[in-house]
Order: structure tokens, then C-alpha cells, then sequence
């Protein structure tokens, strides 16, 4: 049985932007606000979700419930950085993350940084180019952090044991 209070205590969460967002009605203007979040456990899973309501509370616990919702699980190398350079795509919005050796840090702005931060990823250099728009940055990175091919994922596809795969690629 999985104790659920426990894996929600471990969750981080970050809150990347929020919106105000105005309605023009007959009275006059009516304020809504949208909020984007990113949630994760610090090793190797991580969610992002967008939630709207006429208060900021209200919107950033629903952007909270949204994340949790879309939680994906990302292989590191070590725990601690990427297994390769990945490029992300999301409509304007470009992403290129560098694996980087211990101790570098995470060297990145913005919402790349909050989704390293709660995806337990310790060493990266990240650029984002194109769009500075928080929501297409945030897809383009887990778009790219998803691309990523580990050395599981290989040795499952060419039917070969990880030490090979391993070797192979520091050989080089």
C-alpha cells in the first residue's frame, strides 16, 4: 500500500509566472489571474500546469493540482546531470541543455531553472533563444529533457546489456 501523504511531502513546488488578466464588461473591468507552476521530488520526475481563477491563491493551487497531475519521470546521469546536450522545441521557444561536470551548478535563467531546481538536476548550462514567453520556455525544456536517450533506454532498444552502451560511449 502507498502512502500518499508521504509522496506529496517530498514534492517541491515552484511558481515560474503569474497573469493578470482582464475582462472588459459592462461595468467596468473584471480581474482574473493565471498562474504556471512546476512541481517535482528532486529525483528525476517533474510536472508543469497552468491554472486560472479570480484570485491568486485559488490560481496557484490549481496550477499546483495540474502539475501533479502531469508528473513525468526524466533519467540523470548520476542523479545529478544530463546524459547528453538536448535541444527542445515549443513554438517559438528554443531550449539547449549542456551537460556539465560536478560542481558547475545550474547556470540558467528563468523557468529552465525552476524545472532543474525541482527535477533535482544540479549540474547543467541551459540557453534558452526565441521566445522569452514563460509557457513555451517550460514546454521546450521538458520537450528536450524528454528527447533524452539514457543508457537504460538504449540497451532496452538494441537488446544489449548497459555495460556495453556504457564503455562504447567513453571510449570515444
Amino acid at each position: 500500500m502507498v502512502d500518499y501523504k508521504k509522496v506529496e511531502s517530498d514534492i517541491k513546488e515552484k511558481l515560474v509566472a503569474i497573469n493578470r488578466i482582464t475582462k472588459v464588461v459592462k461595468g467596468g473591468r473584471r480581474f482574473g489571474f493565471a498562474a504556471l507552476m512546476v512541481v517535482g521530488n528532486q529525483k528525476g520526475s517533474v510536472g508543469i500546469g497552468q491554472g486560472k481563477s479570480k484570485q491568486v491563491p485559488d490560481a496557484i493551487k490549481k496550477a499546483t493540482e495540474d502539475a501533479k497531475r502531469n508528473l513525468i519521470k526524466i533519467p540523470l546521469k548520476d542523479g545529478r546531470t544530463l546524459h547528453h546536450d538536448v535541444r527542445g522545441k515549443n513554438g517559438a521557444g528554443k531550449v539547449i541543455l549542456r551537460t556539465a561536470p560536478a560542481g558547475t551548478g545550474i547556470i540558467a535563467g528563468g523557468a529552465i531553472r525552476s524545472v532543474c531546481e525541482v527535477l533535482g538536476i544540479q549540474d547543467v548550462v541551459a540557453k534558452s533563444l526565441g521566445s522569452a514567453n514563460p509557457h513555451n520556455v517550460l514546454k521546450a525544456c521538458v520537450d528536450g529533457l524528454m528527447s533524452q536517450n539514457s543508457p537504460k533506454n538504449l540497451s532496452a532498444i538494441r537488446g544489449k546489456k548497459i555495460s556495453d552502451i556504457v564503455l562504447k560511449r567513453e571510449a570515444k
